[in-house]
């Protein structure tokens, strides 16, 4: 699954949006009301989650002749909290066109 280069960005920007959303909600509330400090673990997670989704899109800019406009949008979804959700909403029947037509052709 994570060979197709679009697979593979829906699933990491997944991953960054919960990362985040994780972060923000277990990561700080915890860390607030109790001694349990998760802000530094998670804050890696996401780190790792948060440049990978860069470098992807990157890549889908090139594999799927994205326009300025469009880069920029999935860049800056991924530093809202729920941007990523929102942008895979808007952009899922290009992005699954784009994982049908990139994906390997079945071993006969």
């Amino acid at each position: 699954m994570l060979s197709n280069p679009v697979s593979r960005f829906r699933v990491i920007s997944i991953g960054e949006g919960c990362s985040f959303l994780v972060l923000l909600i277990f990561g700080s509330l915890l860390s607030r009301i109790s001694d349990i400090n998760l802000v530094m673990p998670l804050g890696i997670l996401h780190a790792v989650f948060f440049i990978a989704l860069v470098v992807v899109s990157l890549e889908m800019r090139t594999r799927l002749n994205w326009d300025a406009r469009t880069t920029v949008l999935a860049l800056l979804a991924a530093v809202l909290p729920t941007g990523p959700f929102f942008f895979d909403y808007a952009r899922r029947a290009e992005l699954r066109e784009a994982e049908r037509s990139l994906a390997p052709e079945p071993a006969a």
